[in-house]
């Protein structure tokens, strides 16, 4: 398990219990540089939406846990926020969530000169994910095709 891998997980055992008490959920957390900076972001959902206090709350909780357990090496930034509109869905439990929402896949290579479709997602598994397009048509892509899928949003 590389370093990051090691931090996110440790990370979320020291959420999920905070969350919970708080009847949220832990979406995601990731360790990511950018712009030279270490962020470590925790993403958390509920129902009707998450608030600014929400954030604040967790993070303040989050923070002193981080600094009692003392297990990440490098100064980092940490983001606890709102997974927003577009979240991307990567856990097995993003596409459970899912299922029947409209979502946006994002393919490494042009499958029929596109990379880019939307649809209706209808089914996932370990190696692929089913979506309906607009005119009912159903496409299967393998998941290390994808780049990224997301809900999609509308304005």
């Amino acid at each position: 398990m590389s370093k990051r891998e090691t931090y996110e997980q440790r990370t979320e055992e020291l959420l999920l219990p905070l969350v919970r008490q708080h009847e949220f959920e832990l979406v995601d957390v990731e360790y990511v540089k950018e712009g030279g900076s270490w962020y470590l972001r925790a993403y958390i959902d509920k129902p009707g939406g998450i608030t600014v206090d929400d954030c604040e709350l967790i993070s303040r909780a989050l923070s002193d846990l981080l600094d009692e357990e003392d297990f990440i090496d490098e100064a980092y930034i940490l983001e606890v926020s709102s997974p927003g509109l577009g979240r991307p869905l990567r856990k097995d439990k993003d596409f459970a969530r899912s299922i029947g929402e409209e979502v946006e896949v994002k393919t490494y290579k042009p499958i029929n000169r596109q990379k880019e479709f939307t649809g209706i997602l209808k089914e996932y598994g370990k190696d692929k994910i089913i979506i309906e397009l607009e005119n009912q048509e159903t496409i299967e892509f393998a998941r290390a095709d994808i780049a990224l899928v997301r809900l999609a949003f509308d304005f």
